[in-house]
């Protein structure tokens, strides 16, 4: 792999492949051998692209974390034969991507388009058409059919049934859960 000597151009983003699941402790273990070996002046980043989800059911709030690209680690490094092997001998990383053996960086417009920054979405438990109960507020103890859900997820109309009619309510999503 003397060649990668010649490819260096400075500071790039590379893409390592890994095995299912890997891709915490690929990270984890490159961050200490770049510590313990001091390549801190040849390997710069490791980032694993995840969203953030807040999923909702009533009252209860629960975070999950998935990740953008699940088997893909991203790596700013300047490729050298030292960085190259730092990289491809970790447990779990089955190669770089690129043709061949030669690894292959992104471009700025790529490096762009992943958008690095943490993103947090909001899920609800359920959807418009769905049967749910008010579990509180005013209408606590009642169920309706939803109608309609704001885009930021925080408030819902709901056809409340109230004798023979329905009344469409707007309320906070956290203030409903799906039917059992």
């Amino acid at each position: 792999m003397n060649d990668l000597n010649l490819m260096n151009v400075g500071p790039r983003w590379y893409v390592a492949h890994t095995y299912s699941g890997y891709e915490n402790k690929v990270k984890e273990n490159l961050e200490k051998i770049v510590e313990n070996r001091a390549l801190g002046h040849l390997i710069f980043d490791i980032r694993i692209p995840v969203e953030k989800v807040i999923e909702k059911n009533g009252d209860v709030e629960k975070e999950v974390e998935y990740k953008i690209f699940p088997s893909y680690v991203y790596v700013k490094m300047c490729m050298t034969d030292e960085s190259w092997h730092a990289v491809r001998n970790i447990t779990g990383v089955t190669g770089f991507v690129g043709p061949g053996s030669r690894p292959t960086p992104l471009t700025e417009e790529e490096v762009l388009a992943l958008n690095f920054e943490e993103e947090v979405r909001v899920t609800l438990s359920f959807k418009e058409g769905d049967a749910v109960e008010v579990v509180d507020g005013l209408f606590e103890g009642h169920s309706g059919v939803v109608q309609s859900i704001s885009e930021d997820m925080k408030t819902v109309i709901v056809l409340v049934k109230r004798g023979r009619r329905d009344m469409p309510v707007e309320m906070d999503a956290s203030a409903l859960r799906l039917a059992k």
